[in-house]
C-alpha cells in the first residue's frame, strides 16, 4: 500500500498512475474534497464556481490535454481579461487596442511596435519583475497596470520579486485579446472536480478526507508516501517557513443581473483591497438568471497559494529539497512540494514525470 497525501492534480494523477500500474493506493487530503484548489461546486443558486479563485485550464501539451480527456469531456473555453485604469476597462494582456483606446491614438501592428519600442526603459541584465516591465513597456504603462497590482498581489515591490513573474504576461502588438494563446485552452465539460472523481475512480484508489498527514505519518504502514503539501512542513520547518501569499474569497450571487462584466475575469490594479473580480457564467457557459461572482484579496497568512519567488526563498527551499533528496521512500511533487509556481499542466507533467521514475523503481 502507498500513501498519496492530498487529492489535488499532483496526488490524484500519482494515485492513477500508480494504480493502474497495478499498485494499491491509500490517498487523504486534511481538506473535506477532492480537486485542492481547483474543487468547484453548485453554490446555493446552482451556478458552478471556484471557490479558491478561477482556474482556467490552457495548455501547449498535447499528451497532457490527451491525458485529461480520458477523464473529462471539455468545453472550448478561451479566457479573458479586462484591467481598469482610472474607471475605464482595456484589454489585458497589453495589446494594441489597449495602447489606442488609453492613449487616444489609431496606431497599427508595425505602429504599436515602434511606440513600444519608443517608450520602453531598457534595463540589462533583467532581473527582476521591475525590469522585465519597464524593459518592455516603459514607465506609464508600468505604473498603470502593473505596479500597485504586484503590491497588492505579492505584498512587494515589483523589484523585490523575481523577473519570472512579470515575464509570465506577454504584451502583444496586434490585437489579440485572448489572456492565453496555448494550443488547447478548454473548461471541464462538468467541472473540475467531476474530473477529479473520475481520475480516482479506480479500483486500486481508496480515499479519506479530512486527515491530516501529521496525524497520521507515524501510525499508517505503507511502503511509499508520495507527498505534495508544504515540504517544509514535511520537516517541520527545520529551516524556517517558506513564505507564501495567501488568498480570502469573497463569493457573491447576483440574483437579478444576467451579466456582471464583460469578460470572465476583470483587474483592478489601482483600486480597492482586492485584485480582481471573476464572473463564473463566462468560464462554464451556464445559462442562468442571475450570476455569481468572486473577489479576490491577497494576504500575507493563510493557507499557502503562491510561492513567494525570491532569490532567499529559492536558498532556502535547497536546503529542504537537499533532505528531500535523501528520502528513498517518498517522492514530492507538486507546487507545494517543490516550491514551484506551477499552472495546472505543469503540475500534471511533474506528476505524469515523477510517476514514471517512482513505478520503475518499484518494480
Amino acid at each position: 500500500m502507498h500513501l498519496v497525501v492530498g487529492a489535488g492534480f499532483a496526488g490524484s494523477v500519482m494515485a492513477r498512475e500508480l494504480a493502474e500500474a497495478g499498485h494499491r493506493v491509500h490517498v487523504i487530503d486534511k481538506r473535506p474534497h477532492i480537486g485542492g484548489n481547483a474543487y468547484d461546486e453548485l453554490d446555493e443558486h446552482g451556478l458552478l464556481v471556484h471557490r479558491y479563485g478561477p482556474h482556467i485550464f490552457h495548455t501547449n501539451g498535447e499528451r497532457i490535454f490527451q491525458y485529461l480527456s480520458r477523464f473529462t469531456a471539455w468545453r472550448p473555453y478561451e479566457h479573458r481579461v479586462r484591467s481598469v485604469v482610472d474607471g475605464r476597462p482595456y484589454p489585458f494582456p497589453i495589446n494594441r487596442d489597449t495602447l489606442n483606446r488609453l492613449y487616444g491614438i489609431d496606431l497599427d501592428e508595425a505602429g504599436a511596435a515602434a511606440f513600444l519600442e519608443r517608450v520602453r526603459e531598457p534595463r540589462e541584465p533583467v532581473r527582476t519583475s521591475e525590469d522585465v516591465v519597464l524593459n518592455s513597456v516603459g514607465h506609464d504603462l508600468y505604473e498603470k497596470f502593473f505596479l500597485n497590482y504586484t503590491r497588492k498581489q505579492w505584498g512587494l515591490e515589483p523589484s523585490q520579486l523575481k523577473a519570472g513573474v512579470a515575464a509570465r504576461i506577454p504584451v502583444r502588438t496586434n490585437t489579440d485579446d485572448r489572456y492565453f494563446t496555448d494550443t488547447f485552452q478548454a473548461m471541464p465539460l462538468h467541472g473540475y472536480t467531476k474530473m477529479f472523481d473520475a481520475i480516482l475512480d479506480h479500483p486500486r484508489i481508496s480515499l479519506e478526507l479530512g486527515v491530516d498527514f501529521q496525524d497520521v505519518r507515524e501510525s499508517f504502514s505503507r511502503d511509499h508516501t508520495v507527498y505534495t503539501g508544504p515540504i517544509d512542513a514535511f520537516y517541520g520547518y527545520r529551516f524556517g517557513y517558506l513564505p507564501y501569499r495567501s488568498l480570502r474569497f469573497e463569493h457573491e450571487h447576483l440574483p437579478d443581473v444576467a451579466w456582471y462584466q464583460e469578460t470572465g475575469t476583470v483587474n483592478y490594479p489601482n483600486d480597492h483591497a482586492y485584485t480582481r473580480i471573476t464572473e463564473f457564467k463566462h468560464l462554464t457557459g451556464q445559462a442562468h438568471p442571475g450570476t455569481s461572482i468572486v473577489r479576490e484579496y491577497p494576504l500575507a497568512d493563510g493557507d499557502p497559494y503562491y510561492p513567494v519567488p525570491r532569490e532567499e526563498n529559492e536558498a532556502l527551499f535547497k536546503c529542504y529539497e537537499a533532505l528531500a533528496r535523501t528520502e528513498p521512500d517518498v517522492t514530492f511533487v507538486g507546487r507545494l512540494a517543490q516550491y514551484r509556481y506551477y499552472n495546472m499542466d505543469q503540475v500534471v507533467g511533474a506528476a505524469l514525470a515523477a510517476s514514471r521514475t517512482l513505478i520503475e523503481s518499484l518494480r
